[in-house]
C-alpha cells in the first residue's frame, strides 16, 4: 500500500513538473507576446475592443517583455561558475615592424 501511494505522488509531482514548466516557457516566450500584441491591435482596428482596454493590455504585454529581455541580459551577464574566471590560452599575433617584436615573439606561425 506505501508502494502505490508513493508511485501515485510520484506521478503526479511529475505531471505537475510538467505542467508548471510548460506554462512558464509559454509565459516567457516573446514570440507569443508580441502575438498577443498583434492580436489586441487587430480586435481594436475591428472595434472589439475599446481604446481603454487596448491602452492596458498593450501597457501589460510590453511591461512583460521588457522584464522578460531584462532577466535574459541578466542571466547572460551573470558569470558561470560563481563569478570566478579561468583562462585558459591566449592567442597573439604581432605584425611584421612592430617595436620591439622579435621572430620568435612572433610564434613561427
Amino acid at each position: 500500500m506505501i508502494i502505490l501511494d508513493s508511485l501515485l505522488v510520484g506521478g503526479i509531482r511529475f505531471v505537475l513538473d510538467k505542467l508548471a514548466a510548460a506554462v512558464d516557457q509559454e509565459m516567457n516566450d516573446e514570440g507569443r507576446l508580441r502575438e498577443e500584441l498583434v492580436a489586441n491591435q487587430m480586435r481594436l482596428e475591428l472595434g472589439e475592443i475599446p481604446e481603454e482596454e487596448f491602452a492596458r493590455r498593450e501597457r501589460d504585454l510590453l511591461a512583460r517583455i521588457r522584464e522578460l529581455r531584462e532577466r535574459q541580459r541578466g542571466e547572460a551577464a551573470a558569470p558561470v561558475g560563481g563569478g570566478r574566471y579561468t583562462v585558459e590560452g591566449v592567442e597573439t599575433t604581432f605584425e611584421e615592424g612592430e617595436e620591439g617584436a622579435s621572430s620568435s615573439e612572433r610564434g613561427g606561425r
